[in-house]
């Protein structure tokens, strides 16, 4: 699918509006952090360990072989990083078959950023098959294109799946705004030179320059995805 966006949304005489917008998923999209938890929780109860509720804030957000990695290595399990990877992704696949819990603010979100012909992209850590099965609930029509965390060299908190929406969108990533919910989420935003807005969903992250952070997507509409661009440029 591509987008494109009137002239008087993409350009100013400063050459300082917003291009794009790029939206990670779980927990800023979805409400599906929870879910992630709990699965590890579950699956490593079946390898005989149990997880300390503290590593949850260690592991939200990160890419798969980060967060399994730092559970493998906590717990001791005996199972590898690939093995546990399949169990991860094939459990959290079963827990969101009928479909996942959307964000407050973000079905109107994204239905202003589609109105409005702005190219919007989908930009997660999560795998491929994980990303196609949460489109169904989302809608795949609203977004230009989407970056899963498997079809990167490097992911989150790397800057290489903002770097590559900007190239697949033909946008300058410093006019482009990103919505994260993670701290990994906006060093990888951040990384790439990208606007930042932060929706805390479990460990919070503090306002820094060109980054601003709100409590909830209700309070983010194009206007201020527009102001973001042109206040920090």
């Amino acid at each position: 699918m591509t987008s494109t966006v009137p002239a008087s949304s993409t350009h100013t005489r400063a050459g300082s509006a917003l291009q794009a917008v790029f939206l990670d998923m779980d927990g800023t999209l979805v409400d599906t952090e929870g879910f992630w938890w709990d699965v590890e929780v579950e699956v490593f109860a079946d390898l005989g360990h149990a997880l300390d509720a503290a590593w949850r804030d260690v592991v939200v957000g990160g890419p798969m072989t980060r967060s399994a990695g730092y559970l493998i290595e906590a717990t001791g399990a005996d199972i590898t990083l690939a093995e546990l990877t399949v169990l991860l992704n094939e459990r959290f696949e079963r827990r969101i078959y009928r479909g996942v819990p959307l964000m407050p603010g973000a079905e109107r979100l994204l239905t202003e950023l589609a109105a409005h012909n702005v190219p919007t992209a989908l930009v997660s850590a999560s795998h491929r098959r994980i990303i196609d099965r949460v489109l169904a609930s989302l809608g795949a029509d609203r977004f230009a294109l989407t970056v899963a965390g498997d079809e990167v060299a490097r992911t989150k908190p790397h800057p290489d799946p903002y770097l590559l929406a900007a190239r697949g969108l033909g946008a300058d990533p410093a006019r482009c705004a990103v919505i994260e919910d993670t701290a990994t989420g906006v060093a990888a935003a951040e990384a790439a030179g990208c606007r930042v807005v932060a929706v805390p969903s479990v460990a919070p992250i503090a306002p820094a320059d060109g980054r601003v952070v709100v409590t909830s997507l209700e309070e983010v509409d194009l206007p201020f995805l527009r102001t973001l661009i042109t206040r920090m440029n």
